[in-house]
C-alpha cells in the first residue's frame, strides 16, 4: 500500500510527538530508534538519493576529522599547563 505524502507528513509529525515523550522520560535507547526512524522518513519524503546522503556523510566524517584534531590540540594545551592548587579558605 503506497502513501501520500500528507499520510507520511502526519506519520512524521506523531514519530516526532513519540521521540520527545521518550526523550522527556529518560528512554534515550528507545528515542535514538525513533530517531533514525524518523530520519528516514525525512529521506523519503524529501526524495534525497543515496548518493547525496553518502556525499553529505562523507563530508561531515571531513568536518568531524577536523574537529577532533582541533580539540586533541586544546587537549595537548591543557596537558602542559600547571596544575591549578586550590586553597580551602574559612
Amino acid at each position: 500500500m503506497a502513501y501520500c505524502e500528507e499520510d507520511l507528513q502526519a506519520v512524521l509529525a506523531t514519530l516526532e510527538d513519540c521521540h520527545a515523550s521518550l526523550v522527556l522520560n529518560g528512554d534515550h535507547d528507545t528515542a535514538q530508534l525513533v530517531a533514525v526512524a524518523i530520519l528516514e522518513l525525512r529521506i523519503k519524503l524529501n526524495r534525497i538519493e543515496d548518493s547525496e546522503l553518502k556525499a553529505l556523510c562523507d563530508a561531515m566524517l571531513r568536518g568531524g576529522e577536523a574537529a577532533g584534531a582541533v580539540f586533541a590540540k586544546r587537549q595537548d594545551n591543557v596537558r602542559q599547563r600547571a596544575p591549578v592548587r586550590l586553597k580551602l579558605v574559612k
